[in-house]
């Protein structure tokens, strides 16, 4: 993203986040604007938003309010093979794809730790919006829950570049959400 189009993202991330807040959906920024948030920039072509609802009864709703406002969605429904449960992309000219990655899906039993994150996000973290951020520790969780060497790559630079970290509670948030092994193996390669 660069210049006016990141604005624009920005912008429309914000806006994304406002019609979720309207349906009582809970939403904080993920994904490589957060990295950045946390000292980690790297590039991007999208900009992501987590949730955790109902994807067959709730984002059909936000699908619908945010294309009154002129944006073109396409909604990605989980199945039960899908660690995630479901995506909204959305588009639209002059800025970045804007996500929302929803991490409830009812045919899974997968556990995550978005729900938490979701709670825990922070206001203020990114100047002129109001956009929640996940901490420091939820980011780390919900990318050893991502998994893959991309991810772990992520964490060991959040780690790095977030010195001094607090291991303790970047490790209960991790055990919270059963993701205690990962999270040691990535400190011993470290």
């Amino acid at each position: 993203m660069i210049g006016g189009e990141e604005d624009r993202t920005l912008e429309v991330a914000d806006d994304v986040a406002a019609s979720c807040d309207a349906l009582g959906i809970g939403t904080a920024v993920i994904g490589a604007a957060a990295l950045a948030v946390h000292n980690y920039s790297r590039a991007t072509v999208d900009f992501d938003l987590a949730t955790d609802v109902d994807p067959f009864r709730i984002l059909p709703r936000l699908v619908k309010a945010l294309e009154e406002k002129g944006y073109a969605v396409e909604l990605v429904e989980p199945d039960a093979q899908d660690p995630l449960g479901g995506v909204l992309n959305i588009t639209g000219p002059g800025f970045s794809m804007v996500q929302v990655v929803n991490f409830e899906n009812p045919l899974s039993n997968a556990r995550t730790p978005a729900t938490a994150a979701i709670k825990n996000a922070e206001s203020g973290r990114i100047e002129g919006t109001r956009l929640r951020t996940v901490t420091l520790a939820d980011l780390v969780a919900l990318k050893l829950y991502a998994g893959g060497a991309k991810s772990q790559l992520d964490v060991i630079e959040l780690l790095a570049r977030n010195q001094p970290v607090d291991l303790d509670n970047v490790r209960r948030v991790c055990a919270a959400a059963g993701l205690e092994p990962e999270l040691e193996a990535v400190l011993r390669v470290r």
